[in-house]
């Protein structure tokens, strides 16, 4: 298993779990057959005109896109159990943790990976325990001929993606405290970087050294890093095509919520959202 990190704005950041190839060609566990069903059902149902199939994935799909980015990072990286039982030596070797060194202090990498694995899993044990009691009762909807017990499946469906979750944030914590983290600092991600930190803030250039161009990131304001285009080109340059998706779910959640915080401290100018200053 390898980590990356990337810096989706000069104050958020999103990790994401790569399995190596050894890993991936060990036995699946059931869960993960039954996963790949369910997805495999999805893609089917996606190809309907029609019907209340079409309509479910549509609404699916809105769904899903409304979930935080931090779940989706945190369910990819697997339980500890699970990656024990693919890799018998985990737990004994350190982990390899890809990260820019240009946009992100190495000194402050664990510190970052430590809050990312703690300050979700109370939220996600709640809502976990919370979608698991209330699927029951949800029964009474199965009597329905020919739709199938939507309001069933989908809180499976939440309960699940926050218990995998909640696995993952677990592992990450016991990574960063048992100390099996190896920072790397990858020169290609550090030249996409040092593209984005240079067109981002107007007072750093493109050839400063990354000791220069980490700190103006620390100095600056909260802004956004990542283009959407940038998204295929981080999922090629870590040879992690699953990347892709994860990371313009990040920027696109991430510029929503400083768009929404920059709303109002424009009104307070006497500015309409849709002007800008002369």
């Amino acid at each position: 298993m390898r980590l990356f990190v990337i810096p989706i704005s000069t104050r958020r950041a999103l990790i994401y779990a790569k399995l190596l190839r050894g890993d991936v060609s060990k036995e699946r566990s059931i869960l993960d057959r039954i996963t790949n069903k369910a997805a495999e059902t999805w893609a089917k149902w996606e190809e309907a005109d029609k019907g209340w199939k079409k309509h479910l994935v549509s609404w699916g799909n809105r769904v899903q896109q409304r979930i935080p980015y931090e779940e989706w990072a945190l369910k990819s990286i697997p339980s500890l159990s699970a990656q024990q039982r693919i890799d018998e030596l985990h737990g004994t070797r350190k982990v390899d943790v890809v990260f820019p060194g240009n946009a992100i202090k190495e000194e402050k990498l664990l510190s970052i990976l430590h809050k990312l694995s703690t300050e979700r899993q109370d939220l996600h044990r709640r809502r976990m325990w919370w979608s698991f009691i209330a699927a029951p009762f949800t029964a009474p909807v199965a009597l329905i001929p020919v739709i199938p017990n939507i309001p069933f499946f989908y809180l499976v469906y939440r309960g699940w993606s926050h218990w995998r979750a909640l696995n993952g944030s677990k592992h990450l914590q016991y990574l960063v405290e048992k100390d099996l983290l190896k920072p790397v600092s990858y020169p290609g991600l550090v030249d996409l970087y040092a593209k984005r930190v240079s067109s981002t803030l107007e007072e750093t250039g493109r050839d400063d050294s990354v000791s220069e161009m980490v700190e103006d990131v620390e100095k600056s304001d909260h802004k956004i890093l990542l283009r959407m285009k940038d998204a295929k080109k981080l999922a090629t340059i870590l040879d992690a095509p699953g990347l892709a998706l994860e990371a313009e779910r990040a920027i696109i959640q991430v510029s929503e919520h400083l768009n929404a915080t920059d709303t109002p401290k424009r009104e307070d100018d006497g500015m309409k959202p849709t002007e800008k200053k002369q």
